[in-house]
């Protein structure tokens, strides 16, 4: 396992994480957590990201302790959660002050810890200043509840004004961004947030680098496979970035969904090319972006964590003439069909 800086701090991230999204008390227990995150460690993961959010708490809960039982050394790992939606109440979602002092104690407290190493701002507030938000986090890591914060699926523009206030009242800075960045969810990644990487010294945790699975290969047109995500209720009729409500879909929803999967056929020759599965190549073409400091990875399964893992032995076969093949494919234009029937 290789460990980055985040950014431009100190703070070393495995090049591979765990996140509870999803799991952690959706589909898992502590029980089922423990053997997880030990086999996570057993890789050399030493980042495992949560949010309030989760399963409504009861992530933090199932992750604290696990670790806790695990009976590991804390100072060995980095633990992250995000901050946004506490609860109902008006005042229990969002980034105002309240909320990020009131949010990050409860978090602390279910997770069982006196600190987070990273704490992230969910989504942005448009109902907060952003000069109160910079303040608030500041306070949290002068209490010392959290080391370093960072934002989550943030604009470059709300990154920028962040900053603008930090500097402006000589205070810390987001370094950070946790954005979805996979082979077919780029923009942000790879043109909005370039400037950030060398005015602020940004570092990215993304997330979904399968594309919610969808990279694994495993979907087909019209079938949902029954021990797959999205067989859960929760993500039940539906794919992230690109909708199927059901099996009768409108016009533009499967011409976006016969693209997608046109892109994922014609990435899989390129992986038994190199002998590997579409699931570690896809993992490898995220963690190979310099600007990524950690690929976060969901898993309910052992196996599913240590063919992940495998992903890092990929990366040195993402060859300049192998990515032009992938580069290829991603960019390619469906071919436009006369009518749709």
């Amino acid at each position: 396992m290789q460990y980055n800086n985040l950014g431009k701090s100190g703070l070393k991230v495995s090049q591979l994480s765990y996140g509870a999204w999803v799991s952690f008390g959706n589909q898992l227990d502590v029980k089922e957590a423990k053997s997880l995150l030990q086999c996570c460690r057993d890789h050399g993961v030493n980042f495992f990201d949560n949010a309030e959010i989760y399963a409504n708490g009861r992530a933090e809960e199932i992750m604290g302790q696990a670790i806790r039982e695990l009976g590991w050394k804390r100072s060995d790992i980095v633990v992250s959660t995000k901050i946004f939606w506490g609860g109902q109440g008006p005042n229990d979602k969002g980034l105002s002050r309240k909320h990020i002092v009131e949010g990050t104690r409860a978090s602390l407290k279910r997770l069982d810890m006196e600190y987070v190493d990273v704490i992230y701002c969910h989504r942005p507030d448009s109902c907060t200043p952003i000069e109160e938000t910079v303040r608030a986090m500041n306070h949290v890591i002068d209490k010392g509840w959290a080391f370093y914060w960072g934002t989550s699926e943030w604009t470059s523009q709300q990154i920028t004004e962040a900053w603008s206030v930090a500097q402006r009242l000589d205070l810390v800075g987001p370094i950070v961004e946790q954005p979805e960045y996979n082979l077919l969810n780029r923009h942000k990644v790879e043109s909005e947030f370039l400037p950030l990487y060398s005015n602020y010294g940004i570092g990215l945790t993304t997330w979904s680098p399968l594309a919610s699975g969808v990279l694994t290969g495993k979907y087909k047109k019209g079938v949902i496979p029954p021990d797959s995500r999205f067989a859960l209720e929760n993500y039940k009729g539906h794919l992230i970035g690109f909708v199927v409500t059901t099996n009768i879909v409108n016009l533009a929803s499967r011409s976006l969904v016969d693209d997608v999967l046109r892109k994922v056929d014609g990435l899989k020759p390129i992986a038994d090319e190199l002998g590997v599965p579409l699931a570690q190549l896809s993992i490898a073409w995220c963690a190979a972006n310099p600007n990524v400091s950690s690929v976060i990875c969901g898993a309910t399964k052992e196996s599913q964590i240590q063919e992940n893992m495998k992903a890092i032995d990929v990366i040195p076969l993402l060859t300049p003439a192998v990515m032009e093949k992938i580069e290829a494919v991603v960019q390619s234009k469906p071919k436009r069909p006369d009518s749709y029937r």
